[in-house]
């Protein structure tokens, strides 16, 4: 039960990091860590198949992609303008 209650509360925590976090990357690495939790969680209340899926889908492809999104936008930028 209490490994249960660590795993829901950092899953808490780790989504309202990703909603309020100040950057991208940091967001980025919140949700990585929420999916994984959950997948982890999947494991726990033993279904190995829906944590499987969770942990490739989730933190696998979801997350590459998104980094990879903030990677290309933040080096599109080039210069701010600063003078």
């Amino acid at each position: 039960m209490v490994v249960y209650l660590a795993i829901c509360l950092v899953i808490v925590l780790a989504a309202l990091v990703t909603i309020r976090a100040p950057r991208l990357m940091h967001a980025a690495i919140a949700l990585v860590l929420g999916n994984s939790a959950l997948a982890l969680l999947f494991f726990v209340l033993q279904a190995p198949f829906a944590g499987s899926v969770q942990l490739s889908v989730g933190a696998g492809v979801v997350s590459v992609l998104f980094i990879l999104a903030i990677t290309l936008t933040e080096s599109m930028g080039g210069d701010r303008g600063e003078s």
